[in-house]
């Protein structure tokens, strides 16, 4: 896929407004100018769980082969690729050291710079099917760990180019520099996708840059960055570490989710469990189908009004939105199926609703190839092509339209807060 200039981003120090408030509202409007056909069921629009439906299905295996076979590898995988991700900037960094010294060549650094930017990408890659399982401690504390590990749509490239020069002079505010102790949107994935790929030294701050750093070297600029990189790679490792921690432990949610119902569990029922890993595979509907691909296209309100917008696209100095596009379905797809054990696509069948089964099965696959086909990103294909993205989003959206609809129903589910009274 070819990558398109990222100098026509605009210089904005916070993407969040738009992209945020069509992710919130998506829960309470539909989007203008969307199809609004989809009906709900009887259960459409919140209110209180409906009794199980009466099955010999069995809700504790599917809810342990989620969650060992499906949550914890990824979270497993995405720790290893964290690892690798902060060896790989480490390199990098030395690599602009070296050069500074006159030790290593150019062509090095370039080399250095580019397998630091592809580890980003796998460890990027595999968070993006994390994005799906977003439980317990994810959740936890306004999803503080969750945004401290990967904040977007909440993205302040300004607050982090004044964290390279707080971590550069090592102090913030007359206090010792403490990464764990910032705030999520200067940090994380998102923070460290600023440092590999953006090819602009000069600040993003629209007003009110960092003292002296556009007067700083090159060389300076390069390092100083290198270096908050290093330390952003490594908090992103010790986050990784917590979130394992937290979900294997021996009284951990993974183990909370699995005994449901049980004395030992926090979790009223087995029901009870299997609706919160239904709730996480919502981030779909509300965050996949409206933040990533609605508001760009402009079927809601974004930074360019109410039109296709470019600048709006998610990892717009990677170029990379729709691979994680394809990322979140994937990880969709995993707890539907259950990979190669027991999934939600059983529990269906067992319901005796075999059509929906098959329908969500063969929606997801098709919008996999449809957004692996793309030649090019998807902020270059929405001014070549908006056509594309809109059938993108209209295959998104008949796997979201099932999901509200039938697959809720099917099961006796609740649907989320987040996607109640939300008939898009």
């Amino acid at each position: 896929m070819s990558q398109s200039n990222i100098s026509r981003l605009p210089k904005s120090s916070n993407k969040l407004s738009a992209i945020t408030l069509a992710i919130v509202t998506s829960a309470l409007l539909s989007a203008c100018g969307e199809d609004t056909s989809a009906e709900a069921g009887p259960d459409f629009g919140g209110g209180n769980t409906q009794p199980p439906t009466q099955t010999e299905f069995n809700e504790q295996a599917l809810i342990a082969n989620l969650a060992d076979n499906v949550i914890t590898p990824t979270f497993q995988q995405f720790q290893q690729d964290a690892q690798a991700q902060a060896s790989l900037v480490d390199a990098y960094c030395q690599a602009e050291t070296a050069f500074e010294q006159l030790t290593v060549s150019e062509q090095a650094v370039a080399d250095a710079r580019l397998a630091a930017q592809n580890g980003w990408g796998t460890a990027m890659a595999t968070w993006q099917q994390a994005e799906l399982m977003q439980l317990g401690p994810l959740l936890e504390n306004d999803s503080l760990l969750k945004n401290s590990i990967y904040s977007w749509p909440i993205v302040n490239s300004c607050a982090v180019d004044f964290d390279v020069v707080f971590f550069a002079e090592g102090t913030v505010n007359g206090q010792p520099y403490d990464i764990t102790r910032r705030t999520p949107s200067r940090k994380g994935m998102a923070a460290l996708e600023y440092l590999l790929f953006n090819e602009e030294l000069a600040d993003s701050c629209p007003t009110g840059s960092p003292d002296n750093w556009n007067n700083q070297t090159e060389t300076y600029r390069k390092l100083a960055r290198c270096n908050f990189a290093v330390e952003v790679a490594n908090d992103i490792v010790n986050s990784s570490g917590e979130l394992l921690n937290l979900w294997t432990g021996d009284n951990g949610y993974a183990q909370q989710l699995k005994t449901a119902g049980s004395a030992v569990s926090n979790i009223a029922s087995e029901h009870d469990a299997v609706n919160r890993l239904s709730d996480a595979m919502f981030y779909l509907d509300t965050t996949t189908k409206d933040g990533k691909l609605a508001t760009p296209l402009g079927l809601f309100a974004n930074s360019c009004g109410s039109q296709a917008c470019p600048e709006d696209v998610e990892s717009g100095f990677a170029n990379q939105s729709i691979e994680h596009v394809v990322n979140n379905l994937r990880g969709f797809e995993q707890l539907l199926t259950g990979k190669e054990g027991i999934g939600f696509t059983d529990y269906l069948i067992d319901v005796g609703d075999q059509a929906t089964a098959d329908s969500l099965t063969a929606d997801v696959q098709a919008a996999i190839a449809d957004a692996e086909a793309y030649q090019t990103s998807l902020a270059d294909t929405l001014t070549s092509n908006e056509a594309q993205v809109a059938e993108t989003h209209g295959k998104v959206k008949a796997i979201t339209d099932t999901l509200k609809a039938d697959f809720i129903n099917s099961l006796a589910l609740e649907l989320p807060q987040t996607s109640a009274g939300d008939n898009d």
